[in-house]
């Protein structure tokens, strides 16, 4: 069920320029918060900046820019009052108070939350939001907010932990929260298993800044049936599909979530399971838009997201996307003179796919190692499974058998030598 309306919804953005942050970062800032509010379903009609050496304790704001902001935001006619940074139980709730029952207040972490809420498909994703938003809302439980849940809807307010949750005691929250933690270690353990049927595969994993084109690269390898939209956070979802590559064996490629600047810490957590699933790959791709001037920024963010995952030591490919929307060469030229190994890609005009398959495929093979077998004729009941573990380069039949130069990874080499043992 879904509280939003059916027009867009107006909303007033705030953004505080601290120690820190530079005038250029807090514009940018703003633009990404601006997009999620409209992939949210809602329109910004104006914003406003203030510069602050330290937050107000009380409004974050102070209390003087605050009464101006909501008489603007009122005057307006906008219904939302989005701040660009998280803000305390104790801020959002003197604000709302000060803000009354027409305008609603968010922080970046709640919009998240609600966009969050909106994309989520599966029981696995759902679940996770779910969890994401009581602990996001537990400290935030007043009389106003329960007001406002009721009686307001709209953004920041969607689907069953906003509307069935806000409303009960804290006691029956933590019981929630509790009961969807334990069902979040039972599908880790469905995953595992799943992991460990998909052990014979090579697998790669997609990862990147959200809109970087991942579902749309993830299309153009594999063929998939995915969802190609140009909103942030359309794939919330670990898709799996096969990606055909001459390396000898299973080769899967995983979509991922994207990532953002300032992610929820929350939200890492309790997605922790779904991104679990590429803390077993071979392989990540890193995909990042090439046109985007925040580039740089958008490779710390990833790289900061894999580090809080443990999971800087993974062989990785960077990929620049989007090659197609840059005019000026002289990027283009920039960005390959600071990242030579990268690879540059148009995955919407399947430019430099051919390229980026075989290096894929360099990589897959660049740690395989050789070694033959010689099969008798009680043993061609394993050629299939010799043939799907690794790379056959030659195959010879003799008076006794067959035998393979083969080449694959040290583990399926092993594997092969035990099976052949028996």
């Amino acid at each position: 069920m879904s509280f939003v309306s059916d027009k867009r919804e107006n909303a007033f953005v705030v953004g505080v320029l601290l120690p820190g942050i530079t005038p250029r970062q807090l514009d940018d800032q703003i633009l990404e918060l601006s997009a999620l509010i409209d992939t949210a379903g809602g329109k910004v009609l104006s914003q406003t900046t203030q510069s602050r050496k330290t937050p107000d304790p009380a409004t974050y704001i102070g209390k003087g820019k605050l009464t101006t902001i909501i008489g603007q935001a009122d005057e307006l006619q906008c219904s939302l009052l989005v701040f660009n940074d998280d803000i305390s139980p104790t801020q959002i709730n003197n604000i709302q108070k000060k803000a009354g029952e027409k305008i609603k207040v968010l922080d970046r972490t709640g919009l998240i939350l609600d966009i969050f809420t909106k994309h989520a498909r599966t029981k696995e994703a759902k679940t996770q939001v779910e969890l994401a938003q009581l602990e996001y809302l537990l400290p935030r439980l007043t009389r106003q907010w329960t007001h406002l849940e009721r009686q307001m809807g709209g953004i920041g307010t969607r689907a069953g932990a906003g509307e069935t949750q806000i409303e009960v005691d804290r006691r029956l929250i933590r019981t929630q929260i509790s009961r969807l933690k334990k069902q979040l270690k039972g599908i880790e353990k469905q995953r595992e298993v799943q992991s460990h049927n998909r052990e014979k595969a090579y697998r790669i994993a997609l990862v990147g800044y959200t809109n970087a084109g991942k579902s749309t690269l993830m299309k153009r390898l594999t063929g998939a049936d995915v969802l190609i939209q140009d909103q942030l956070f359309a794939t919330l979802d670990t898709t799996t599909r096969k990606l055909e590559l001459n390396v000898g064996g299973s080769v899967l490629l995983s979509d991922t979530v994207g990532f953002i600047r300032k992610l929820p810490h929350n939200l890492v957590a309790s997605f922790r399971s779904t991104l679990g699933e590429i803390k077993n790959v071979d392989i990540l791709l890193k995909v990042f838009d090439a046109s985007s001037e925040n580039v740089q920024e958008h490779i710390d963010t990833v790289n900061q997201v894999l580090s809080e995952m443990e999971m800087e030591e993974k062989t990785e490919l960077l990929l620049f996307n989007k090659i197609d929307a840059i005019k000026n060469e002289d990027i283009i030229k920039g960005l390959q003179s600071r990242f030579n190994e990268a690879v540059f890609i148009s995955a919407a005009e399947n430019n430099g796919i051919d390229t980026l398959k075989e290096r894929i495929s360099e990589t897959i093979t660049s740690k395989f190692q050789k070694d033959a077998f010689h099969i008798n004729f009680n043993q061609t009941k394993y050629l299939d499974t010799i043939y799907a573990l690794t790379k056959v380069l030659k195959k010879k039949s003799d008076f006794e058998g067959i035998l393979l130069e083969v080449e694959g990874t040290a583990e399926s080499l092993d594997k092969i030598r035990q099976m052949l043992k028996q």
